[in-house]
């Protein structure tokens, strides 16, 4: 199936403020583009399968591949999401029996995760899919991707939230980038995604049908 890309750059940061906003999203446009061009390869996704989109926001996966069965799920309302849609915390339940969908897609979500529910929301997410697709930002990328600050996410707590206030996302308490380790401990092997030499996100990926 080929994959297609209907954002314009200017989209990715459009919520954030400031001008590193500006600056940030015809890179981070990209990094999604050539990121999606390899999904298809990398999960084995195919017409017809199920896909649960968990943290999928106002549009998620659903804006990249319009005509594939998925159904989005978020903790917020999403009236406006264009397809089938849940609210419900995966940290806690998600209302869908064992290996309900063929894939489970997670992109830029589990950072958001306190970091004591992190261990269900990963079980909830193999629990019910056959396979997944997990994305999170890089803990050892100097650039930190939210506030779009150097270095906001290695700060202690009372100095993190001050610098946050600098940069073009609001604080969030709860939001804490991921190592490696936790990575791998919670969905498996994670590959690298780079930027020239450094690692910018991680991502683990069990192709449909790998757990029969």
């Amino acid at each position: 199936m080929a994959s297609s890309f209907p954002h314009t750059p200017g989209e990715v940061y459009r919520t954030a403020r400031g001008p590193m906003a500006r600056l940030a999203s015809p890179v981070a446009a990209r990094t999604r583009a050539r990121r999606h061009d390899r999904f298809f390869r990398l999960t084995g996704v195919e017409p017809g399968m199920r896909v649960l989109d968990v943290g999928c926001g106002a549009l998620g996966l659903r804006g990249l591949e319009p005509d594939l069965d998925i159904t989005g799920v978020d903790v917020e309302p999403r009236p406006a999401y264009p397809g089938p849609f849940v609210q419900a915390d995966a940290a806690e339940r998600l209302p869908f029996a064992d290996a309900s969908f063929d894939l489970v897609y997670c992109s830029s979500v589990v950072e958001h995760v306190p970091r004591e529910r992190r261990a269900q929301f990963a079980s909830e997410l193999r629990r019910v899919a056959r396979g997944w697709y997990v994305q999170t930002p890089a803990f050892s990328f100097p650039v930190e991707p939210h506030a779009l600050l150097l270095g906001a996410h290695w700060l202690p707590g009372p100095l993190r939230h001050l610098y946050w206030l600098l940069g073009a996302a609001d604080f969030e308490p709860d939001l804490r980038l991921l190592r490696r380790r936790e990575v791998e401990r919670l969905f498996g092997p994670a590959l690298a995604e780079r930027t020239g030499p450094l690692v910018k996100s991680w991502v683990v990926v069990m192709p449909v049908g790998s757990l029969r």
